[in-house]
């Protein structure tokens, strides 16, 4: 029994970690901006991860039992989130700019902003984690879920950290209104690619 526990922990523990690899860039970033700008909070952050990340695993096991409730290809549709808040954001820098006044950074208002960045940056997540869902026993999906629970504590841990360094706090403040809509952009982009859009 233990040695299946934690053979299912081990291969939660890959699944997250290889699902959530482009998710350690959106925490840095909203940690520079919180760093920044004070938007959004810590508490926020990590409210928002866990609400993005509730709603992933939500959707996939819902569709893992057969309910399809986004069909795979209107899965792209989760890249306009990141990509309009990326143009928005730069055409916030680029007014700035013009006017002569510093940008703010703030990248996500609120714990339901950092939870839709979560959410639509998770297409690639709920293509993994629906067949995980639907071939597991419901003690291996508990397992699964507390391993994913402990991830996002970490992932929130490791974002904050990347950016504590006064070296990056320096550069993402002068540069972060270029820096992160470009980011935001770019990620909006790479979830239209996975999902065969572009």
């Amino acid at each position: 029994m233990t040695d299946t526990v934690l053979a299912t922990a081990g291969a939660a523990v890959v699944l997250f970690t290889g699902t959530n690899i482009d998710d350690m860039l959106v925490l840095s970033v909203l940690n520079a901006s919180s760093r920044a700008s004070g938007l959004p909070t810590r508490r926020q952050i990590w409210t928002g991860q866990y609400a993005g990340t509730a709603i992933l695993v939500a959707v996939s096991l819902a569709a893992g039992r057969g309910l399809t409730l986004i069909p795979v290809h209107w899965i792209w549709v989760l890249g306009l989130v990141p990509l309009s808040l990326g143009l928005w954001r730069l055409a916030t820098a680029i007014r700035a700019h013009r006017s002569g006044e510093q940008a703010s950074i703030a990248v996500a208002r609120g714990v339901m902003g950092v939870a839709a960045l979560t959410v639509s940056n998770g297409g690639d997540n709920l293509a993994a984690y629906t067949p995980v869902f639907a071939t597991i026993s419901v003690g291996a999906t508990v397992v699964t879920i507390a391993v994913f629970a402990a991830g996002v504590a970490v992932w929130c841990l490791a974002g904050a950290w990347l950016v504590s360094h006064h070296r990056i706090t320096e550069v993402l403040h002068r540069w972060g209104h270029w820096i992160i809509p470009a980011v935001y952009i770019l990620i909006g982009l790479y979830i239209f690619q996975k999902a065969g859009v572009l």
